[in-house]
């Protein structure tokens, strides 16, 4: 019986394969969110100082059960990184960008 339940958790395994492309990342510092009653959408967006225009890097397509889970999993990582290192600081307000990004002008 022992042999059955090892059996059965293998089986459950899943390879993941995750590409050198794919693990570098994309940078995103906006997300907009929209769904239908069969999926939700999920754009990142790069948004860049003194640029009117901002690209959608990435899009990601999920069911509502798995926009869920998204949404547990990111709440108990929160909770896991303020553990760790303290509370996330959130303004009320959008984040300010100097509107003369890319001129001999230093920010800090």
């Amino acid at each position: 019986m022992e042999e059955k339940k090892g059996n059965k958790k293998q089986q459950n395994q899943i390879n993941i394969e995750l590409p050198e492309d794919v693990a570098e990342g994309v940078y995103a510092n906006l997300a907009m969110v929209a769904h239908s009653n069969s999926e939700f959408v999920i754009d990142f967006i790069r948004l860049m100082p003194g640029v009117p225009k901002a690209k959608v890097k990435s899009r990601v397509v999920v069911t509502p059960e798995h926009a869920k889970r998204l949404l547990n999993a990111l709440k108990d990582n929160i909770n896991k990184y303020e553990s760790n290192f303290g509370p996330i600081k959130q303004s009320e307000e959008a984040p300010k960008f100097p509107m003369n990004f890319g001129s001999n002008v230093g920010e800090a």
